[in-house]
This record gives structure tokens, C-alpha cells and sequence, in this order.
């Protein structure tokens, strides 16, 4: 992992926090994380690429990592990630990129793809077809949510862990199927030191509270047919369980699909080889000999 450089880059107002790996040749990924995750989450992904011939651009999107945090009074809505994602291009003299994003992060490329067809190579999605849809009827009440949880969030001091175990002990609620050993590798990358060793996430408690708008699945499928470039679809089980997704995945234009079984939504964790040699193969097909 040496050759992985960690740097920051003013963009859309935002000083963002990048991990990159400066490949060779054969192209430029900006690799996108998901909800609550971070770029150091994707290390053995990112040195992989950047080994055989791709420059890696993977940066924390804003209230993640190390990336700056939303101002006093603001929030963190769907589109500012777009706005930043547009702005790093530019800031990185960067006119065409392959894309590839997990989760939350595939909403966003899914979405600038569409908007931005022109500056995106391919795109690869690692569970990232957004969430199921929700009725309109949600709204007053998620904004209540989100209006209390504003107060709640912004009242009290981030929480802290006693020790890296207890990290793991958190994350496993969310992850029950993840590796232990896994789990602690990740921990430890997704938290800091604050006082007296204590260790908290490295995101912001905002992004803890409902988001008072809830999600648009027509709006988000409008994004589709304006998608030009390859797509490649890597599922790790979600797309069984949830038929609107698979649906909405099969709306996409020009696009493959990779089942990497038991895998799960953290593909990167649970599978990376699996992970690079779908990616490796796809994006070979659509960049210069390495």
C-alpha cells in the first residue's frame, strides 16, 4: 500500500481529502465510497487498479473522512455530492474518468452520469442503484424526524468508543457477516484518536439524522436514459432480495452484470479480489494495453 498518497483539493468550496494511487497510463478511476464510509475503506481495491495501469482518484465525500464538514447551519443533501464530484473534476484537470462507486456513491455517479455523459469513460456500480422507493405521503413526517434530530445532533458531543473493540462491537450490528478480522481492519481505519484515546467515527453526526426529503425514485430513474457509456453492475446479494432494484438496475443502458455470490453489500470488505478481477475485466475492455 505504499505507493497510496493521501492529499487535499479545494473544490465546490469544500477542502476535499483524496487516497490516490498514481497508476500508469491506462486511465483515470475515481472511486466513490458509500453512506458513513470512507476512500481508506477501498485500499486494496485502489493499490490493485492503480498496479495494473489506472491512476486512482478516491476521494472522502464531504463530511466523510477527513473531507471538510458542513459549515454552521448547513446540511448534507443528495446533489451536494454531485456539485462536488463536477468541481473535483475540474479541480483535477480531469475531462473523462471511469467511475466506480459502492452504494451512496453509485447514486451520485449513477446521477452525474446522466447529467455529465460526456466526461464519464464507464461506470461500474458495486451495490449502488439507490434505495427503494417511497411514497410522497412520507415527507411531513421525515421532516419532523430530521427537525429533531438537527436539534439532538447539533446539542451533543460526537460519541466516542473506549477502544478499538468496542468499535468493532458497533460496527458488527450493522455487518453481522462480515469477518471480525475484517471488521477491526476497518474500524481502525474509520475512526480517530480524540482526547485521552478515546475513538470516534470519522464522519460527520449529521449525516446520523433522517434526511427530510425522501428519495425520488421516478427523478433518479430519469438519470438512465441519458447514461452513454458502458455500465458494469456488481452485485453482491442485494438485487435478489429487493425485485425494484433488480428492475431499476435492468433500466440501465449498455450495461453488464457480475453476481459475486454471498458477498453481501460490502463487497469490498468480503470480496476484494472478486471485486478486482470484475473491475480489472471490465475496464480492460475500455482503456489502452496496460
Amino acid at each position: 500500500m505504499s505507493a497510496l498518497v493521501d492529499r487535499f483539493v479545494t473544490a465546490n468550496g469544500v477542502e476535499h481529502h483524496l487516497v490516490e494511487h498514481p497508476g500508469g497510463s491506462r486511465g483515470t478511476v475515481v472511486l466513490l465510497h458509500g453512506y458513513l464510509d470512507l476512500a481508506r475503506s477501498f485500499e486494496e481495491v485502489i493499490a490493485a487498479l492503480g498496479e495494473a495501469g489506472y491512476r486512482v482518484i478516491a476521494p472522502d465525500f464531504r463530511g466523510h473522512g477527513d473531507t471538510g464538514r458542513a459549515p454552521a447551519g448547513a446540511y448534507y443533501h443528495a446533489m451536494d455530492y454531485v456539485a462536488d464530484l463536477d468541481a473535483l473534476l475540474d479541480a483535477l484537470d480531469l475531462d473523462r474518468v471511469h467511475l466506480v462507486a459502492h452504494s451512496m456513491g453509485g447514486t451520485v455517479a449513477t446521477r452525474y452520469a446522466g447529467a455529465r455523459p460526456g466526461r464519464v469513460e464507464t461506470l461500474s456500480l458495486i451495490e449502488g442503484v439507490g434505495p427503494p422507493s417511497m411514497p410522497a405521503d412520507v415527507t411531513p413526517d421525515r421532516t419532523t424526524a430530521w427537525l429533531d434530530g438537527l436539534k439532538r445532533a447539533r446539542a451533543r458531543a460526537p460519541r466516542t468508543m473506549r477502544s478499538l473493540d468496542e468499535v468493532v462491537a458497533r460496527m458488527r450490528v450493522s455487518h453481522p457477516s462480515v469477518p471480525l478480522e475484517t471488521l477491526r481492519v476497518m474500524a481502525a481505519r474509520a475512526t480517530r484518536v480524540v482526547d485521552e484515546g478515546a475513538l470516534t467515527f470519522r464522519f460527520d453526526p449529521l449525516h446520523m439524522t433522517i434526511s427530510p426529503m425522501r428519495y425520488d425514485a421516478e427523478a433518479f430513474e430519469a438519470f438512465l436514459p441519458r447514461i452513454t457509456c458502458p455500465v458494469l453492475m456488481i452485485d453482491g446479494g442485494s438485487l435478489a432480495g429487493f425485485p425494484e432494484l433488480a428492475e431499476r438496475a435492468a433500466r440501465y443502458p449498455n450495461a453488464r452484470f457480475v453476481h459475486i455470490p454471498d458477498a453481501g453489500h460490502m463487497v469490498h470488505w468480503t470480496a476484494p479480489d472478486a471485486l478486482v478481477s470484475a473491475l480489472l475485466a471490465f475496464l480492460g475492455e475500455h482503456s489502452p494495453a496496460g
